[in-house]
C-alpha cells in the first residue's frame, strides 16, 4: 500500500499516539445491553438465525407498497437510512437490517462475517418477513452484498441501488484521490499487521471522528450524535473484535475469482458522490459500463455517504428509480 506524504504523516502521528498514549488509550467494551437501550428503537425487531446470531432489523413504510431494502456500509449501521426512510417510507415498505458484526446485530457466534454470510443474513430478512421480491440497494460495502446477493438471487432482485457501492477488487486501482490521502486513518490502520494486533483494546474516538470527516464533502454534516452513535456501536461488546476478523476475511476474499458483472441485466441506479475519498468516481463509472443496464449519477457537492449529506436530492433520484422499475414490472409482470 503506498501512500502520500500526508497519509504518511497521519499515519506517524497516529502511531506516536498510541505508543505514547499507553494506558490512556485502552477502552474496555461498552454492554450490549446497555448499548442496545441507547439505540433501540420502536420500529427496531430482532430474528434469531440458527447459527445463534440475533439479527436487527426494522421494516417500515408502507407495508401495502412494493419493497426495497437497504443495505449498511463498513462499519455503519441501519441507522444511515434513517434519511430515506422518511422520505420514501409513504409509497415503498423500506427494510433496514444491521450486517453481522455492526450495529445492534453485533459480533456473531460462529465470527462468520464473510460475503456469504452476509447474503445468507438478507436471504434470511427478507424470507422472515415472506418478501419474495424487492429492489436491494447498499452503500459502500452494503453495494458489494447488493450485487453479490443479485448474481446469487437473480429471480429475486427486481433493481439495484448502488451507492458508492465496493466493486471488483480489480477496479482498487481506478483512477482518483489516492487512497491514503483523504480516506479514513482506521482502514489505513486495519490493513496493517501491527495495528490489528491493538486494535481490540484501543479508544477509537479519534479515528471514528476522522473517519467519519473524511466519509463527507462537508466535514460540517458529522455531529456529536453522529460520533457518538458510531463510538457506542464499535464499543458494544464482541464489535471490535468482529472488525477485525472480518478485515482478515477480505484479506483472503481478494484472492478469491471475480464475478462476471454483465451478468447482472437488473435495471442499476449507480449513485456516486464526486469527492469520495473512499471509492473514487471511476469505480461508478466502471459499474455503468459493464451493468447492462445501469445509470450512473454523480453528486458534484457529495462524498461516500450521498444519502445523508444530500438526503433530498438523493432520496429523490431514488424515488424516480423505484417508479421506474415498479412501472416496467407492472407493464411486464
Amino acid at each position: 500500500m503506498k501512500l502520500g506524504k500526508r497519509g504518511k504523516i497521519v499515519l506517524v502521528t497516529i502511531l506516536g499516539a498510541v505508543l505514547l498514549g499507553g494506558i490512556w488509550l485502552f477502552e474496555g467494551d461498552l454492554p450490549a445491553a446497555e448499548v442496545d437501550a441507547r439505540y433501540v428503537s420502536p420500529a427496531s425487531q430482532f430474528l434469531s438465525l440458527p447459527n445463534g446470531a440475533r439479527v436487527h432489523y426494522r421494516d417500515e413504510g408502507n407495508h401495502e407498497a412494493p419493497v426495497v431494502v437497504l443495505l449498511h456500509g463498513s462499519n455503519a449501521s441501519l441507522h444511515t437510512w434513517e434519511p430515506w426512510v422518511t422520505r420514501l417510507g409513504d409509497d415503498w415498505r423500506v427494510v433496514t437490517l444491521d450486517l453481522p458484526g455492526h450495529g445492534l446485530t453485533g459480533r456473531v457466534p460462529d465470527d462468520n462475517y464473510s460475503m456469504a454470510a452476509f447474503i445468507d443474513t438478507v436471504d434470511a430478512v427478507v424470507d422472515h418477513l415472506g418478501i419474495q421480491t424487492f429492489v436491494l440497494g447498499g452503500n459502500s460495502m452494503g453495494g458489494g452484498v447488493t450485487w453479490h446477493y443479485a448474481l446469487e438471487h437473480p429471480a429475486r432482485v427486481q433493481g439495484m441501488l448502488l451507492v458508492d457501492a465496493v466493486g471488483l477488487w480489480s477496479w482498487r486501482e481506478q483512477k482518483g484521490p489516492p487512497r491514503g490521502e483523504g480516506s479514513p486513518v482506521a482502514f489505513r490502520l486495519l490493513g496493517q499487521s501491527w495495528f490489528r494486533g491493538i486494535a481490540r483494546n484501543i479508544d477509537p474516538k479519534p479515528l471514528i471522528k476522522q473517519g467519519l470527516r473524511a466519509s463527507f464533502f462537508d466535514p460540517a454534516t458529522v455531529d456529536d450524535a453522529m460520533v457518538q452513535r458510531y463510538y457506542d456501536l464499535a464499543m458494544r461488546s464482541g464489535s471490535r473484535a468482529a472488525t477485525l476478523a472480518r478485515f482478515e476475511g477480505f484479506r483472503r476474499a481478494a484472492d478469491a475469482p471475480e464475478p462476471d458483472l454483465a451478468a447482472l441485466t437488473q435495471p442499476a441506479l449507480v449513485m456516486w458522490g464526486e469527492h469520495d475519498a473512499l471509492i473514487p468516481v471511476a469505480v461508478g463509472e466502471r459499474f455503468a459500463e459493464v451493468l447492462p443496464n445501469a445509470r450512473l449519477v454523480v453528486y458534484p457537492d457529495a462524498g461516500h455517504i450521498p444519502m445523508e449529506e444530500l438526503p433530498d436530492r438523493s432520496a429523490s433520484d431514488a424515488r424516480a428509480f423505484l417508479e421506474q422499475v415498479h412501472a416496467a414490472r407492472e407493464a411486464f409482470p
